[in-house]
């Protein structure tokens, strides 16, 4: 008989402290995990054809301006680097997203890989977001530095994290950091936002 496997995201235990830290905030916070996220990293020739088959079958044009993420339906698209990008999609369409992708670069250099399991995704939302985000991140965090459709590879409480400022500013921002470093993390956030729950 074939055993079951059961995914446990690396923060189900923090769930309740994140909820009762949200509840406790009156509005000022919402903390949370968004767990099983699909996470596709595109390494490709952002001038050659595939970047630009690669966009039409996403349905948006790939990021070139560095630090910028795009959105098109359910799934955002991360600039990474000059020839790499993050590809975020909702959870279980990882295989979908991927073969969509691969698909779409054909025979052209390029390089599509599934890191969906590499990393986990905290919203960190409200209007104390940037202040407890601020605690712990060197970035200029402000809205006219860091707005909506906004992200960057920096360092929060020193573990290394993908920041992102979602396009809307009431939807705050995702972390997205290591499964590894997620624990610490989440104890960070928790233990920095004590100063307003």
């Amino acid at each position: 008989m074939a055993d079951t496997v059961t995914r446990h995201s690396p923060l189900a235990h923090t769930a309740g402290r994140f909820a009762n830290a949200t509840r406790s905030s009156g509005g000022d916070l919402r903390l949370a995990e968004l767990p099983f996220l699909t996470q596709i990293a595109v390494r490709l020739d952002p001038k050659g054809p595939a970047a630009d088959a690669v966009g039409l079958a996403l349905g948006l044009q790939l990021p070139l301006e560095p630090d910028t993420a795009v959105r098109a339906g359910g799934r955002f698209v991360l600039w990474l680097g000059p020839d790499e990008w993050l590809v975020v999609g909702p959870s279980d369409s990882s295989g979908d997203l991927e073969n969509l992708i691969r698909t779409a670069a054909g025979d052209e250099p390029a390089s599509v890989t599934d890191v969906s399991a590499q990393r986990t995704t905290l919203l960190v939302a409200g209007p104390r977001a940037r202040d407890l985000l601020a605690h712990g991140c060197a970035l200029d965090l402000h809205p006219r530095s860091f707005g909506p459709g906004r992200c960057a590879q920096t360092t929060l409480a020193r573990a290394q994290v993908v920041l992102v400022a979602r396009d809307d500013p009431s939807a705050g921002f995702w972390v997205l950091v290591r499964s590894s470093f997620a624990g610490y993390l989440a104890d960070w956030l928790l233990d920095a936002a004590s100063e307003y729950i």
